[in-house]
């Protein structure tokens, strides 16, 4: 594994070099790893540094010691002009591993607005953007997130979409690559049994959507024998006894978010019908008042 290398000169030559640098408080870095897991949020860091899920499924992932979950930024386009005129690629915080180099490369789908970020950071990876162009030496990309319950706009960027929430069968996917790369395994082989094996799992290449005259979804129908005819969401149901980050990652610059943030619950006793979270979040999940307390006095 071949660390990126970027210069101070680089770095004192664009805005807050800190969204760069990693090494926070709490950052979880593991040299060897069995698997390695880019979590990629595709807008600036200090927004992404705000959203509670990507920290929830980066210690998730870090909780079993073969597998390493690295974080990674859209970078400013400050940053992305000194990477481009000095050929650095995108690279994890944790390690400076290049993205291209990782076995899986997951985006945080949170709102359409960040859909160009996600085909800067591969390309600026060095990865092909599109799914089909991928070979056996390139990660596989998934994406997961809200966005991710309306994946067709972007179906053909991506390997794999997760539908749902990360708590439920992530460790059942990471541990299937684990096992289909150890015995030599190929892509293909992967997604196929990730199709059949892993609930909630959607491969895009798998199905063919049939189109209105107005573009609206005519039909939808798979083409693979592995690939189930309905992808299920998955929902993490007990909120009380499952994980929790007790030591947040700490920020050397202001991010969005500038606090420590408790999930009191998942979905909303309103339902109203405007509402994207509202929706794609139920049913409501509170979570018990002593684990809260708990969480926080931690």
């Amino acid at each position: 594994m071949d660390k990126v290398k970027v210069s101070d000169k680089l770095l004192l030559s664009v805005e807050k070099p800190a969204r760069y640098t990693g090494g926070e408080l709490n950052s979880i870095v593991k040299e060897t790893a069995r698997l390695r897991f880019a979590l990629c949020f595709p807008d600036v860091y200090e927004i992404g540094m705000s959203h509670l899920g990507s920290r929830i499924l980066y210690e998730v992932i870090n909780s079993r010691e073969e597998y390493a979950c690295e974080r990674c930024f859209a970078p400013w386009p400050d940053m992305e002009k000194a990477m481009r005129e000095n050929n650095v690629p995108m690279f994890t915080l944790e390690t400076r591993t290049p993205l291209a180099e990782c076995d899986i490369v997951g985006f945080s789908l949170l709102y359409e607005m960040c859909y160009t970020n996600i085909l800067q950071i591969l390309d600026l990876s060095q990865i092909p953007i599109w799914s089909k162009d991928r070979g056996e030496e390139d990660p596989i990309v998934i994406g997961g997130g809200p966005c991710s319950y309306n994946p067709e706009p972007i179906a053909d960027f991506f390997d794999i979409f997760y539908i749902g929430e990360g708590e439920t069968v992530y460790f059942q996917m990471l541990d299937l690559y684990k096992e289909v790369k150890a015995t030599g395994g190929t892509r293909e082989r992967f997604l196929e049994r990730a199709a059949a094996e892993v609930e909630g799992l959607y491969i895009p290449k798998f199905y063919k959507p049939e189109y209105k005259e107005d573009g609206t979804l005519k039909s939808f129908e798979p083409i693979n024998a592995y690939a189930k005819e309905k992808v299920k969401k998955q929902v993490q149901m007990d909120m009380t006894n499952t994980f929790y980050p007790e030591k947040p990652l700490v920020p050397y610059i202001k991010a969005t978010q500038d606090r420590v943030v408790l999930e009191i619950q998942r979905g909303c006793i309103r339902g109203c019908r405007f509402c994207q979270a509202g929706m794609l979040y139920r049913p409501i999940r509170p979570r018990d008042i002593q684990f809260l307390k708990d969480t926080a006095r931690k």
